[in-house]
């Protein structure tokens, strides 16, 4: 429960690499709120990005809006994935145009850090990220655009799928408690830890 209803596999990498400590594992039993929460349409296919490093690839999606604003009064979540680590970064928004100051924030923040320049960035073709305040920075960067189709999710697989993960665990975790769907930035903040 405290795992955002990981999955049973999920919960044996994390005992595998000491994350868990003394806690044992076990057989997880049938979870009603794992059902309702994970429902899915169709796989997505995999996509193979053959990167050498940090930052040399990284893909981002917007998800929006959400019906019921958080407490904070965010309707939207933007991920950032490092496609060479996994690395993931998660951002609420209450406004989309929001999208453009959060991206040149995390990525001085990630540029600092690292000592590394992005490369590329992959994204869907939606307005949130090829506006041209964006195109602007995008070039005066030097970051090279991967953009896909627009409502093609298998295109953006891996943020796609990153969001949908979080998203399922969210409905998991508010169902199981009894949470009003306000808390869904809450519950997403604590399930994107263990990605």
């Amino acid at each position: 429960m405290r795992l955002g209803h990981m999955s049973e596999k999920g919960i044996l990498i994390l005992k595998k690499n000491g994350h868990l400590g003394n806690h044992c594992t076990g057989k997880v039993d049938f979870c009603e709120h794992c059902i309702f929460g994970k429902q899915k349409k169709v796989s997505f296919s995999k996509a193979i990005h053959r990167t050498k490093g940090t930052l040399d690839y990284i893909h981002s999606d917007f998800w929006d809006p959400s019906k019921v604003p958080s407490r904070g009064k965010c309707r939207y979540m933007m991920t950032i994935i490092d496609d060479f680590s996994r690395k993931l970064w998660v951002y609420f928004l209450k406004h989309k145009n929001e999208a453009f100051s959060t991206f040149k924030e995390w990525k001085l923040l990630i540029e600092n850090q690292t000592g590394k320049k992005i490369k590329r960035l992959r994204t869907d073709n939606d307005l949130k990220f090829c506006s041209n305040e964006f195109n602007d920075f995008y070039k005066k960067e030097g970051i090279s655009r991967h953009l896909t189709i627009l409502m093609t999710p298998p295109q953006n697989g891996i943020a796609e799928r990153i969001n949908r993960t979080i998203l399922e665990r969210v409905r998991c975790i508010l169902s199981h408690y009894g949470l009003k769907k306000s808390f869904w930035t809450e519950a997403a903040s604590t399930t994107h830890l263990y990605i």
